[in-house]
């Protein structure tokens, strides 16, 4: 159990029947009436935002979940496979829980959220960084660089991205994960 007071972003909340994940909180407090915390909740099961409302002293029942840290394996029917880095045990989970998936690679570690009761699989994050090849690209022409031009551009995973005029085929690039976009060539 825990309080308003104890609200933090990233704390697992068991409410309405589900799990969520505090994405954001205020505390107000009005100049009339009694103070209450507004917050933004992410269903950790079906990935959806929730905004609602808390009385301020309200308890609400925490749930406990684990990080792990896990390497990415392989690609089958079933889903994704994947190796608990401290267990060794390996074990699948659906493509609808893999945030970012086209961006992984075979030995990607990735942090995988469990329920620690159930044993359950909730959610799988990449780093919020990663580092890949660029697989092929169009030429960029001299001159092109007056304005913010973009290309598309395939990485070795497959997934397809815009990058800019001046990066080429076989180049390392960045890629932030969280909104898929390039960040800079790496050297």
């Amino acid at each position: 159990m825990a309080t308003t007071a104890d609200f933090k972003n990233g704390l697992c909340l068991e409410f309405n029947n589900d799990i969520y994940q505090i994405v954001e909180f205020q505390h107000v407090k009005p100049g009339k009436g009694s103070a209450f915390v507004r917050t933004k909740l992410k269903s950790l099961t079906n990935g959806k935002v929730l905004d609602n409302t808390f009385n301020s002293g309200v308890k609400v029942d925490t749930a406990r979940v684990e990080r792990r840290t896990s390497q990415f394996l392989y690609k089958d029917s079933v889903g994704f496979c994947f190796m608990d880095n401290s267990t060794f045990e390996q074990f699948s989970i659906g493509e609808d829980l893999v945030t970012g998936a086209e961006f992984m690679k075979e030995g990607q570690e990735v942090d995988i959220l469990f329920h620690a009761e159930q044993e359950k699989a909730l959610t799988c994050e990449l780093p919020p960084f990663i580092e890949l090849e660029v697989t092929y690209t169009e030429p960029g022409l001299k001159g092109d660089t007056a304005t913010n031009a973009m290309k598309p551009a395939k990485l070795e995973t497959g997934a397809e991205i815009k990058i800019p005029l001046f990066v080429n085929t076989g180049e390392k690039i960045k890629i932030d994960t969280r909104n898929n976009s390039y960040v800079e060539r790496v050297k």
